[in-house]
């Protein structure tokens, strides 16, 4: 631990123009350790954290292997959206959830390159387009 470590990468964030403090407290505090000889990181490193929170899926189909398959219908894909999706794939990895979207060719947002299924090949969603694939149906235990 070096005295007053700056991080190589500035997070998100307003920081001010003179140095790296998100507010004047921050700066003021790290200013009196430096100034009492104390050795300590600023914002050095980043810790996750799961959000507590419940996802009702849309559509619930019980496969012929027992296990179950979660569809969630989506016309638009907003970011509140793509953060729970997130999250709910990172608290349970091993459940089957797919998305069934209007348009998958959408872009996520204004001016993105990203499209709704680009996002999903990037968190390890299946999707499709408007109608259940005959692959997902075949699946299924009717």
């Amino acid at each position: 631990m070096t005295k007053g470590k700056q991080p190589k990468k500035k997070p998100r964030g307003k920081r001010s123009r003179k140095d790296n403090y998100r507010s004047g407290f921050e700066r003021t505090f790290c200013g009196e350790l430096k100034q009492r000889d104390i050795q300590f990181e600023y914002e050095s490193e980043k810790i996750k954290y799961t959000v507590d929170r419940t996802y009702n899926p849309d559509v619930i189909f019980r496969k012929k292997s027992g296990e179950l398959l979660y569809v969630e219908l989506k016309g638009f894909f907003d970011k509140a959206s793509q953060n729970k999706m997130k999250w709910v794939k990172q608290s349970n990895p091993d459940l089957d959830i797919r998305i069934i979207f209007m348009d998958s060719s959408k872009k996520i947002h204004k001016g993105a390159k990203m499209s709704y299924a680009d996002w999903c090949r990037k968190y390890g969603y299946k999707f499709s387009d408007k109608r259940m694939p005959s692959t997902w149906l075949k699946e299924i235990d009717r």
